[in-house]
């Protein structure tokens, strides 16, 4: 038998060693702008984009009714996809977000302390009113497009026969 413990320290939550525990920021969201992206620049000329997400979450309550509540998010995309965001989108248009929570703190004139979250994108893909992908997903990982049709996965000859 092996003297190796199977499970890292920073899965397990042990400390022995000086490893942290384990930790993720991952978001990821599918929903319409509800304004068209803000494009500015950095003083060093980096383009930033700020745009706010309407996400809906529709649900049956015990009763039967049918209800609908949206959460709406602030989102921020930087370098290429900021300029990207800015041509492309609009209010109303569909995106799928992946990326990271951040929280912005500051303090207002009157001494309050202050605090926002938001959701920094690291990839996005434009949606097509159907909610399909269309031709371009943009990368933040590369800096590059890329094109979806060659990641997509091959078609199954059987669909499945749900019942």
């Amino acid at each position: 038998m092996s003297d190796r413990n199977p499970t890292p320290p920073e899965v397990s939550g042990n400390k022995k060693g000086g490893s942290p525990m384990a930790s993720l920021n991952k978001v990821y969201l599918i929903g319409n702008l509800t304004r068209k992206p803000e494009l500015r620049y950095t003083p060093s000329g980096t383009p930033v984009a700020e745009f706010g997400l309407a996400v809906n979450r529709h649900y049956t309550t015990s009763g039967g009714e049918k209800r609908r509540d949206t959460c709406f998010v602030e989102v921020t995309v930087w370098r290429n996809k900021a300029e990207l965001c800015f041509e492309h989108l609009a209010k109303g248009s569909p995106v799928f977000i992946e990326g990271r929570l951040e929280l912005d703190t500051w303090e207002t004139r009157n001494g309050e302390r202050r605090s926002k979250l938001r959701v920094v994108a690291d990839n996005l893909q434009l949606l097509s009113k159907a909610g399909r992908r269309e031709e371009d997903e943009y990368n933040d990982e590369e800096g590059e497009e890329e094109n979806p049709a060659s990641q997509q996965p091959p078609s199954d000859p059987k669909p499945e026969n749900k019942q």
